[in-house]
């Protein structure tokens, strides 16, 4: 195939999946007239947690031959099957994906308690950081794309995300924090293939994990406050509690819970709208 007919073949499968997903289905707000009846390229990328500029190339074929994570953040963001998935890294990357890691079961006990956070986010991670399930209020909170593509990972956005990192007022403390709970995982998991690709990832990528991960720094992020700079709500200050499982599944539950007036009217008001978008979804 000629670089050409690459090219018009990817941006032509780009387009025509994201025509065809509604943006109420995913939780967007629909306000306006839309020129595009489905995603534009803006709400792609935010989804992917890629820049609008990023993905235009990527329609545009000009970037070469990207990443497997990253295809597979927009794989999750234009809500692919596994088939559809496998044709659009073919088509821009010229070989299959990777195969999908099917993610460990949540703890009964954990889901159970995840469920029953009705007005604060929860969401479940093991040892890698892998989000394994989250509730409405955490997608509220974190956006549609939570636990998604890039955002499947909380280490993984937290350093190579740079509106996560812009989002968090405190990310040089909460950054660290995840380093060193990374090493104490690693010494409880010293066998975890997807362990050990996660930190070698992160290592090359970010000067900052490669620096701390060099120092050796070892430490337990089990509660503590930091600050959200929200797009919709603002600045609003939240405590995180990392409850984890007294068991070798090396789960654990993260509750978000707001620590003054504005930060609780801040919440309540993106689960309303959060609640508001998938009633107008489910009846649609």
């Amino acid at each position: 195939m000629s670089a050409a007919g690459h090219e018009t073949e990817l941006g032509s499968f780009l387009r025509a999946m994201r025509n065809r997903v509604r943006p109420e289905e995913i939780g967007l707000p629909v306000a306006g007239r839309r020129r595009t009846p489905g995603l534009r390229r803006q709400e792609v990328a935010e989804l992917a947690a890629v820049s609008i500029d990023w993905y235009i190339r990527l329609e545009q074929g000009r970037v070469g031959a990207p990443g497997s994570a990253v295809l597979d953040g927009i794989a999750d963001a234009l809500r692919l099957s596994p088939v559809e998935r496998t044709h659009l890294h073919l088509i821009a990357r010229g070989e299959a994906p990777p195969p999908v890691r099917t993610p460990a079961a949540v703890r009964p006990s954990l889901r159970v308690i995840l469920e029953g956070l009705v007005a604060l986010p929860g969401y479940v991670v093991d040892h890698r950081f892998d989000v394994l399930a989250h509730n409405e209020a955490a997608a509220a909170l974190f956006g549609a794309g939570f636990g998604t593509g890039l955002a499947a990972n909380t280490a993984r956005t937290l350093f190579l995300d740079p509106a996560v990192r812009c989002s968090h007022l405190n990310w040089d403390r909460i950054a660290r924090e995840t380093v060193g709970n990374l090493r104490v995982n690693l010494a409880r998991y010293p066998a975890d293939a997807g362990l050990r690709a996660l930190i070698g990832e992160l290592n090359a990528a970010s000067a900052e994990f490669a620096t701390w991960w060099g120092d050796h720094t070892v430490r337990e992020r089990a509660h503590g406050t930091k600050t959200i700079r929200h797009p919709e709500a603002g600045e609003l200050t939240v405590a995180y509690d990392n409850f984890a499982a007294q068991d070798d599944s090396g789960q654990s539950l993260v509750v978000v819970t707001p620590v003054d007036e504005i930060a609780t009217a801040a919440l309540h008001t993106l689960i309303a709208a959060r609640r508001a978008a998938v009633h107008l979804s489910a009846a649609g």
